[in-house]
């Protein structure tokens, strides 16, 4: 009997799926393990084997196309078997669950369209105003601010794309006529532009961060923390290990999250979540770090950071970097995560806020690293300054606990020693 093989949830927040390739044919036969297509998620490319076997009797997702989670994929069974009552059960089935809710209808949106241009004639404003008080109006301006052009000059200057308002006119009373407009030489007066646009489909990647932040900024009351760390003491330990540990290399990004994790391990109230009826305080310490990517926003977990050295982490983020960007990335690489970091500031951002990443309580955006006059024992000296933003959600998180966070933040990135302390590099 013919089976259906339905869209798999791949992910947790997978809502639907679409269908990057097809690895069988219809009227090929596939066998368990067989690998029968790769699915997009929003957070990866993965590739789907069959658990059932027999012949691909029917398609139901194209190549490109998404489908919702549980729908639908293909249909398996033996050669020639009919399958049409089986898909017109499940049509059924799908059309029962539609109700939709009495609702007004909303104003109908534009069609999506590759692109769209249309020629736009810019004019400048009917009184061009100098630095003093006196204003000059257009050459062919008149009283209530009409101009006299005969109905073809008109059309032709349209047509050009010209502005007749600042041509003088030779017919009669200063009318514009034909001559006038074949005559007319530009001189900088009118400008012709081209509106253009393109319409991209969304992606599941897109969609989902589109919902997911959303959802956190609008329910989780977020406040904001800031804080700025003298940089000097990490950028001469940052040079000292690199010296050390060559060919290896460690980044201020790996810096920051080993004093994050430290810091986490002090204030353990921050390593939490929001659950509605609890709150989770997590003894473990997983941080994702955002990583971004052609289509939005992935975040890797470098799990247990708390007990990893700074080379271990280092390697670690740069593997899971740049499977993201490849979209390798499997589901234990992505979950899990109890605090996360989102660092701008190799794109040479100041500084920022951003939004919790659910279902962590805080995140921390991360600026660069700039060099500006400080004060140090009365003087004013050189100095390296960063400065970083703690985003909390307050349901989980008061502002004494955020602050406590931060201070020790601050305190390990301003003396890495102690970072080195804790585990050897």
């Amino acid at each position: 009997m013919a089976e259906i093989v339905r869209m798999p949830k791949l992910s947790d927040t997978m809502v639907e799926g679409v269908v990057a390739e097809w690895h069988k044919k219809v009227g090929e036969n596939v066998e368990t393990g067989d690998l029968l297509a790769e699915i997009e998620t929003d957070k990866a490319t993965m590739e789907f084997e069959a658990f059932q076997e027999g012949v691909l009797l029917h398609i139901g997702v194209d190549k490109g196309k998404a489908a919702p989670v549980d729908s639908i994929l293909a249909v398996l069974g033996k050669k020639d078997e009919n399958i049409e009552a089986i898909l017109k059960a499940e049509a059924d089935a799908v059309n029962e669950e539609k109700v939709e809710p009495i609702k007004e209808t909303p104003a109908p949106a534009p069609n999506p369209s590759p692109s769209l241009k249309k020629e736009v004639v810019v004019k400048p404003p009917v009184e061009v105003v100098t630095n003093n008080p006196v204003k000059y109006p257009p050459a062919n301006a008149v009283s209530g601010g009409n101009v006299k052009i005969s109905p073809l000059a008109k059309r032709l200057a349209q047509e050009r794309g010209i502005n007749f308002s600042f041509i003088q006119g030779t017919g009669e009373g200063g009318r514009i006529v034909k001559r006038d407009i074949d005559n007319y030489q530009g001189g900088g007066t009118s400008f012709v532009g081209t509106e253009s646009y393109t319409d991209e489909t969304v992606s599941q990647m897109r969609k989902v961060i589109a919902s997911r932040l959303a959802e956190s900024k609008f329910t989780a009351p977020h406040f904001y923390l800031n804080v700025s760390i003298d940089m000097d003491n990490a950028i001469a330990a940052r040079v000292s290990i690199n010296k050390m540990m060559a060919p290896q290399k460690v980044s201020f990004n790996d810096m920051v999250v080993k004093a994050c994790a430290a810091a986490l391990k002090d204030n353990p109230d921050v390593n939490s979540a929001w659950y509605g009826d609890f709150i989770r305080r997590n003894d473990h310490i997983h941080i994702g770090v955002a990583v971004a990517v052609p289509d939005g926003l992935l975040v890797p977990v470098v799990r247990f950071a708390d007990g990893k050295s700074l080379t271990q982490i280092g390697a670690e983020v740069k593997e899971l970097a740049q499977k993201a960007k490849d979209k390798k990335l499997q589901p234990e690489e992505w979950e899990g995560n109890t605090f996360t970091i989102s660092n701008l500031g190799m794109m040479g951002i100041e500084s920022f806020t951003a939004i919790v990443n659910p279902p962590d309580a805080c995140i921390l955006a991360i600026g660069g690293i700039n060099a500006v006059p400080v004060v140090k024992n009365g003087e004013i000296v050189p100095g390296n300054i960063m400065k970083v933003t703690l985003s909390c959600d307050h349901r989980v998180v008061d502002g004494a606990v955020g602050s406590a966070f931060l201070k020790d933040f601050k305190n390990y990135m301003e003396n890495p020693v102690l970072l080195l302390g804790k585990q050897s590099i």
